[in-house]
């Protein structure tokens, strides 16, 4: 399968090492296999994998390879200066690809620093843009089939809902059974389990860590260290408000959501927000990766509990305004407000069945699946 870091990945391999990271499963190994494939002699080693991690650890792969990749590195204890060494001892022409199904900045960091020797690039579940053009498909069916199926390969390629839905109970079972225990002691991982269930239900609202924590008899701070393991794991992703301060922000409830909209506990709209996050955090970091555009996504809420779900940031300025809505063609509200406020910001409000699309002064009415297929990823 084709997926839009290919072009990307053999580009930035003529510069630089390129660290590849995203969720499991989510196409890494696909894509470094098909460039394993197009150059003779290149070599393929998984930490995972015993007689794999043997040579590794030796370093005895053919010198000689044109493309090394080193999978799931993340897992070796000092991978970092590891890495450093790796980089600096290499031929002056191996091309070098590293990837890890965990960020690779957060977790067992040494003292080493790999600055400027790597490009890094974060691989997404498939798009609207990216389903269309795979199946030859309307980016309206695109939607609909990711919103039945989520945006991970294998369930979207799946003859029946019968076998996603068996990948996806395996998938979810998996990763917090063997990822999550790289990183926690095996007690926690039964509440982290819990933990990672109640957020399925609690998609798209502000989350409150006391709150949760009281139900599960443990103390917000620990809540909190299991959020940034289950985000550094690309299960969740936490979207925060906006505010030019940045501490107030932190601050503020954050909003969660899945990488895999199939793990979604809610009603077709909070299926289809979520959704929506994916498809604007994907945009938003290939902007980062490969331009290295300072855009942000956040959501607003104010004191007054005027809500707009989404809003992108260039700097400190607001670039657009975002509403999700599943055929409510009636203004959005705070949408509107906000669109006075911030008149530079596009305004826009996303319909998963839009009859026709409108300008209502500042506020656009416009086709979910069309405008998500029109993003550049």
């Amino acid at each position: 399968m084709k997926r839009y870091l290919d072009e990307q990945v053999r580009q930035d391999l003529q510069k630089k090492m390129v660290v590849l990271t995203g969720p499991r499963q989510v196409g890494k190994t696909t894509l470094s296999r098909q460039l394993v494939g197009e150059l003779a002699g290149a070599q393929y080693l998984n930490y995972d994998v015993a007689a794999h991690r043997a040579v590794m650890l030796a370093q005895s792969w053919r010198q000689s390879a044109p493309l090394l990749v080193l999978d799931e590195i993340h897992k070796m204890r000092d991978w970092k200066a590891w890495l450093k060494g790796v980089a600096d001892g290499r031929a002056p022409d191996q091309q070098l690809l590293v990837t890890g199904s965990a960020r690779m900045d957060t977790f067992r960091q040494s003292g080493e620093s790999l600055a400027g020797r790597y490009f890094r690039l974060r691989l997404h579940p498939l798009s609207v843009r990216e389903w269309a053009e795979q199946a030859q498909v309307s980016p309206h069916a695109a939607l609909t089939h990711l919103l039945e199926r989520g945006g991970f390969p294998e369930p979207a390629l799946a003859k029946s809902n019968d076998e996603a839905q068996r990948w996806r109970n395996d998938y979810f079972a998996g990763l917090v059974r063997e990822d999550v225990l790289e990183f926690s002691r095996l007690q926690e991982v039964n509440a982290m389990r819990l933990f990672a269930e109640m957020l399925r239900a609690r998609v798209g609202s502000p989350l409150s860590l006391a709150s949760i924590a009281r139900d599960l008899n443990l103390s917000p701070v620990t809540l909190a260290k299991y959020l940034d393991i289950l985000e550094a794991l690309f299960i969740v992703f936490v979207v925060r408000p906006w505010h030019r301060n940045i501490a107030r922000a932190t601050l503020q409830a954050p909003k969660v959501y899945f990488y895999d909209t199939g793990l979604v506990q809610g009603d077709d709209g909070v299926r289809f927000e979520n959704l929506v996050a994916c498809h604007l955090l994907k945009n938003v970091q290939w902007q980062q990766d490969t331009r290295g555009a300072p855009v942000e996504l956040h959501y607003i809420r104010t004191k007054d509990e005027a809500e707009v779900d989404f809003c992108l940031s260039q700097g400190d300025t607001l670039t657009h305004l975002v509403e999700c809505k599943l055929s409510d063609a009636k203004p959005h509200r705070a949408l509107a407000r906000f669109a006075e406020q911030w008149p530079q910001a596009q305004a826009v409000q996303l319909l998963r069945e839009c009859r026709a699309e409108a300008d209502l002064g500042r506020l656009q009415l416009r086709d979910a699946a069309s405008w998500l297929a029109a993003l550049d990823v």
